[in-house]
């Protein structure tokens, strides 16, 4: 299960904490958004994040391993990422690939951030839980 803890501004700033890298894909249907994959390391190793369903329901998983440099097809490690609001810059919401109008997003459980995919009505609702904001480099896969 992915789960996180508040920091505070100070470590953040001090760059403890969890960083997840934001790798970028070309796409043919760039409507839908910048195809993304999402991975993390933690102490020696990588991890990818991808959604499988379990006991009927998709969930957020993290998977031993690097991301693909290519992905030719449909993939459960794909997601879409879009301007969260118009007025800001930095600030982005990511939609499943395989299930349109799920979204990434955070959920609290017992003082933890839990990520879980979350279905909006409508693609233009502005729900804070699903708000992510980006502050390091990405990697483009080319």
């Amino acid at each position: 299960m992915a789960a996180f803890e508040d920091v505070t501004d100070q470590e953040v700033k001090s760059g403890s904490g969890m960083y997840f890298d934001i790798h970028c894909y070309k796409t043919t249907a760039p409507s839908a958004g910048m195809p993304v994959a999402f991975s993390v390391q933690v102490e020696d190793k990588s991890y990818y994040m991808c959604c499988e369903k379990e006991h009927g329901k998709m969930v957020v998983r993290f998977r031993e391993g690097e991301v693909p440099k290519d992905i030719p097809g449909e993939s459960n490690i794909i997601f879409f990422k879009k301007t969260f609001t118009s007025c800001s810059s930095k600030a982005f919401k990511f939609e499943y690939s395989l299930e349109q109008g799920m979204f990434l997003a955070f959920e609290e459980e017992d003082s933890l951030r839990k990520l879980i995919l979350k279905k909006l009505p409508r693609e233009d609702e502005v729900d804070e839980t699903t708000k992510f904001v980006t502050s390091r480099n990405e990697r483009h896969n080319l």
